[in-house]
C-alpha cells in the first residue's frame, strides 16, 4: 500500500536552500552503471556523500565506471545492488526503507533511439510503466527531500533555434514518446501531491568511460584500431557535445538548489554538425576522414536538431560549461588510448536488454 505524503505541506515548511550543501548527503543514483549515471556517482563521492547505486546489470569492467577511478578511500562511500526497476521494486523498495536517502537521482531507462522502432513495447514498459510504478513508491518515502528526473531532449523532437524548458513536447520516436510520456505524468504528480521532483536534459554527452556505440568513443576507437566508420545521414544533423563532467556538476547543483517542479538545460553554446565533431577526431587521431568514414542512411525518426537554451541553468544554478569540446576530446581520445586493450575485449555495438 502506498503512504501518502502531504508534499505541498513539506514543501511549504522546508524550503529547498540556495546555498550548496556542505554535510553527508544519503544519495540514492537508479541507473548508476549508465554513462551519465556512473559520472554522477564519482561527482556525489567527490562531495562527501554517501551514495547507493542500483541498476538491472552486475557492475561493467572499471574502464566503463568514472567513480572506480577515484582514491579508495572516496570509494568506499558507495555500495551497489543490481536491481531491475521492471522486475525488482520489491528489492527497491527494502534498499529506500533501509537507507533513507534525501536525494533520489534517475538515470534509468531504455535509452537507444533507432532501437526504439524495433521493440517499442520495451521502452514502454520500462521507461513508463516502470518508471510511473517508481514514482508511487517514491511517494510514499517521508524521507525524500527531492527526486531528480533525468529527462531527454528527444522529448521535444526536432527544433529549430535555442529551445527553452516550456517548449512544447513533440517527440518523434518510440524513445521520444516514452520519455515524454514519463515526464507528462510527473508534472502531474508535481501539481498534484506536491511531488518534489526536478527534471533535467542535457546536450548529447560524451568524455571517458562511454560506452563505444556512441559516436565520439565509437570513432576514437575505430580510427585507432583501423575500422571503418559508418556516418548515419552523413553527420548531418546538428547537436551540442557537452562533458558529461559538466553535465554531472549541473545535476549536483540542480539537485542541492532546484525548487521542485523546475527543468534545467544542460548544454554548451556551441552547435556541430556530428560530421564536424568526427572531422576533428579524425584530424587528433592522424586518419584520414575520407578512407575511414562511410556515409550510410538516416536512421528512421533522426531529429536535425535540437539545441538547448541553458541561460536558467546560468542564472538560477551558477552553472557553466567549462570544458572545451577540444579538450574533452584530447581526454576522451587519450582515454580510449590508453585502454584499448580492455575496450578491444568489449563489444563496439549496441546490444539490446528487455
Amino acid at each position: 500500500m502506498i503512504l501518502t505524503v502531504n508534499w505541498k505541506r513539506r514543501a511549504r515548511q522546508n524550503r529547498p536552500a540556495r546555498q550548496v550543501k556542505t554535510m553527508m548527503e544519503k544519495i540514492l543514483v537508479i541507473g548508476s552503471n549508465s554513462f551519465s549515471g556512473a559520472s554522477f556517482v564519482s561527482r556525489a563521492l567527490e562531495g562527501g556523500a554517501e551514495v547507493v547505486g542500483v541498476s538491472r546489470s552486475r557492475q561493467p569492467s572499471p574502464v566503463f565506471l568514472p567513480y572506480r577511478w577515484l582514491p579508495a578511500k572516496t570509494q568506499k562511500g558507495f555500495k551497489f545492488h543490481p536491481i531491475d526497476i521492471n522486475r525488482d521494486l520489491p528489492a527497491l523498495s527494502r534498499i529506500l526503507r533501509k537507507f533513507k536517502p534525501s536525494y533520489v537521482v534517475n538515470f534509468a531507462s531504455q535509452s537507444m533511439v533507432a532501437e526504439s522502432w524495433q521493440n517499442p513495447v520495451h521502452w514502454m514498459m520500462t521507461n513508463v510503466v516502470s518508471t510511473v510504478r517508481l514514482h508511487e513508491l517514491l511517494r510514499g518515502c517521508d524521507f525524500l527531500k527531492k527526486y531528480i528526473h533525468i529527462s531527454t531532449p528527444e522529448v521535444y523532437g526536432s527544433c529549430t533555434g535555442l529551445i527553452p524548458e516550456e517548449t512544447r513536447y513533440n517527440p518523434s520516436t518510440p524513445y521520444g514518446v516514452s520519455r515524454a510520456a514519463a515526464d507528462m505524468s510527473l508534472t502531474t504528480y508535481f501539481k498534484h501531491y506536491g511531488f518534489p521532483v526536478v527534471f533535467t536534459r542535457a546536450a548529447n554527452v560524451y568524455g571517458p568511460g562511454q560506452q563505444l556505440y556512441r559516436i565520439i568513443p565509437r570513432a576514437i576507437f575505430f580510427f585507432l584500431t583501423g575500422k571503418k566508420l559508418k556516418l548515419h545521414g552523413g553527420g548531418r544533423s546538428v547537436r551540442s557535445f557537452i562533458h558529461i563532467r559538466d553535465v554531472s556538476e549541473g545535476t549536483w547543483k540542480a539537485m542541492l538548489q532546484a525548487s521542485p517542479g523546475e527543468i534545467f538545460h544542460f548544454s554548451t553554446d556551441q552547435n556541430l554538425a556530428v560530421r564536424e565533431v568526427v572531422e576533428k577526431i579524425a584530424q587528433k587521431t592522424g586518419v584520414r576522414f575520407d578512407a575511414c568514414v562511410e556515409s550510410v542512411g538516416e536512421r528512421p525518426g533522426k531529429d536535425a536538431a535540437y539545441l538547448l537554451d541553458n541561460a536558467k541553468a546560468r542564472k538560477l544554478l551558477n552553472w557553466n560549461p567549462k570544458i572545451s569540446l577540444d579538450e574533452g576530446l584530447d581526454e576522451t581520445i587519450s582515454w580510449v588510448k590508453n585502454n584499448l586493450k580492455t575496450l578491444g575485449r568489449q563489444s563496439p555495438d549496441y546490444i539490446h536488454k528487455p
